[in-house]
Formats: structure tokens, sequence, C-alpha cells
């Protein structure tokens, strides 16, 4: 029975990571197509958010409506702080790709990573083996090789750098911490979040996609081929989003950073079988680093795990020892008081 449950959790694990790597990389060749000069030129990347957002709410309404998902009560500053850093990393990592160059920002991206283990370790007390870090360095070194290549800085563009990565960092743990503390589902969350992000991007966005390419959403000349591509967009987006929230919640957030590696190894290879994009040896031998070292992670990971175990289970006997031993305090002390009695 054990064994059903552990066989039936792993491909649990594996379909929520496989949703989102399909997903996401989907996700990113659809809006690829959608906002390229040589595809339809949409340039609205923030008030393109605030329609998946919305799409994702209407799910998550019906959803409720129907009885599929129960609504579990979340405090309302909770959601809102939550959707404050979460349109912050939006906003931060849009300004941050127009004002550093390309190399810059996926190094900022890269650093990520970091930043995350940093923080839970200073809100949770997370700690992680030296295995489990040496892996991360290699992945960030293989991604690192593979995608970083001219680097300019400028000091806007670093401050934007800085927010974006501190912003998408605390949002990507406040999923885990939020399922934790309220016992709630991914989708239960996200349904509650969404509604939230969507009005103030929908509100925000167009104000801010405006400051970031000089083009009004109003001005924009919508064919029947981009409003497919919008309507597949934000279909690909409430998959992403789901599989976020989920992976998260049975993983952690460093593990999402790690994997989702992944995703940009795909976007690699689908851009030269697709897009003609070139793949040089440097991308390959960078892929390969990465994809070793996203296979020494999970390896070290799992090596982890009974560790946690035993530690876990010392702690339960040291626990159970402490109560005996109180007990047992207990009862002497009522005989020697019946002793005085007699």
């Amino acid at each position: 029975m054990e064994a059903e449950k552990k066989h039936s959790s792993a491909v649990s694990n594996v379909g929520a990571w496989a949703m989102n790597v399909i997903s996401s990389v989907g996700l990113i060749m659809v809006n690829k197509q959608l906002m390229s000069p040589t595809g339809h030129a949409f340039a609205f990347a923030t008030t393109l958010t605030g329609f998946h957002f919305c799409t994702t709410a209407l799910i998550g309404l019906v959803s409720n409506a129907t009885g599929y998902t129960t609504k579990k009560n979340v405090p309302l500053w909770e959601l809102l702080w939550f959707s404050v850093v979460a349109n912050t990393s939006i906003t931060a990592m849009n300004l941050s790709l127009m004002l550093n160059s390309v190399g810059f920002y996926q190094i900022s991206k890269l650093s990520m990573i970091s930043v995350v283990c940093f923080l839970e370790w200073l809100l949770n007390g997370k700690h992680y083996s030296s295995k489990v870090k040496m892996a991360v360095v290699v992945v960030v070194i293989g991604v690192g090789v593979c995608t970083v290549t001219d680097v300019k800085i400028n000091a806007h563009g670093f401050l934007c750098a800085c927010v974006a990565v501190l912003s998408t960092s605390l949002q990507q743990i406040s999923i885990g911490s939020l399922q934790k503390k309220y016992s709630i589902g991914s989708f239960e969350l996200l349904s509650q979040t969404a509604p939230i992000q969507a009005l103030s991007l929908l509100l925000l966005g167009p104000f801010v996609d405006y400051f970031l390419t000089g083009k009004l959403l109003a001005s924009y000349k919508i064919s029947s081929a981009a409003f497919f591509f919008i309507v597949l967009s934000c279909s690909l987006a409430v998959f992403c989003n789901i599989s976020q929230y989920l992976c998260i919640g049975r993983f952690s957030a460093v593990s999402f950073q790690v994997l989702g590696h992944m995703k940009t190894v795909c976007v690699l290879i689908l851009g030269w079988m697709l897009f003609d994009s070139e793949l040089t040896l440097k991308n390959i031998l960078g892929m390969s680093i990465a994809v070793n070292g996203m296979i020494i992670y999970s390896w070290a990971v799992e090596g982890d795990k009974p560790m946690q175990y035993r530690k876990d289970a010392t702690s339960d006997v040291k626990l159970l020892i402490k109560q005996v031993d109180g007990s047992s305090l207990l009862k002497l002390k009522d005989v020697e008081l019946g002793k005085s009695q007699g």
C-alpha cells in the first residue's frame, strides 16, 4: 500500500513538472510569435500578463461555482501583499529586460537561485547540504555558458534587476509558505490571488507598457491571427500558473528555480528547430553542463531526504523520552504523596 502511494506521488510529481515545462516553453514560443516585430508586434507584455491572470481568475471562479474546489479563508492583507510582490516582480523584470543588455538580464535571472537560498535560510531557517550547493553552482555555470553573451551594466538597469530578483524570489517563497500556513491547495491559492493581480495589471499595464515601448494599447490594430495567439497565450498561461503553484507547493522555491532551467534548454533547442536560431558549440556545452547539474541536484535532494527523516525521527524520540520522563516523575510524586498521607 505504501509502495503504491509512493508510486502515485512520483507520477504526480513528474506530471506537475512536465505540465510546467511544456506550458512554459509553449507560452514562450507563442509569445515570441505574438510580440516579435516579424510576428504580430503585440508589444504590450504587462497588459498581456493581465489578460493571463484574468483568464486564470475566470477559471478559478467557475471551479468554485461548480464545487470542484472550495474557497479557504486567507486574510485579505496577505493576498494583497502577495499580489504587490508578484506584480512588482513582473514590472521589474520587464524594466530590467528593457534597460539592461540580454547578457546582464540572464545573469540577474541566474542569481535568483542564490537569493532564494539566502531568503529561505533567513525567513524559514532552511539549510542546504554541500552536495545541493555544488549542484546549484553546476546548473548556474551551465546555463550561464549557454545564455550569457554581452554584459553591459548601468545604474538604473542594475537597480531594476535587483528589485526584480528580490521580488521574484519573495513571490516564489511566499507561494509555498502560504500553502503550508493555511493548508490550502495550489489552485485554491491561485484562484484567490489571480483576481487581484488581474485587476491591478489591467489597470496599470497599459501605462507601464507605454513607458516601456512608447506605444498605446488603443492604437494597436488587432487581426484575427493576433487574437488567436492572444487566446492561445492566455490558455497556456493558465496551465503555467497552476503548475508553478503545484511545483513550489510540492517541492520548494529552490527546486523550482533549479529544475526550471530545463525550460531554458528547451527554449534554445526549439528556437533552433522552429525559428532558425543559431545553436553554437558553446550553447551545446552549456546545456550539457546544466542538465548534468540538474541530475546531480535531484540526486543530492534525494540523498538528503533520509538525513532529514533521521533528524525528524530523533527529535520525535527525544520528545517522547521527555514525555515519558515527565509522566514517570509525576507518578513518583504521586507515590511519595500517598506515602506521606499514609
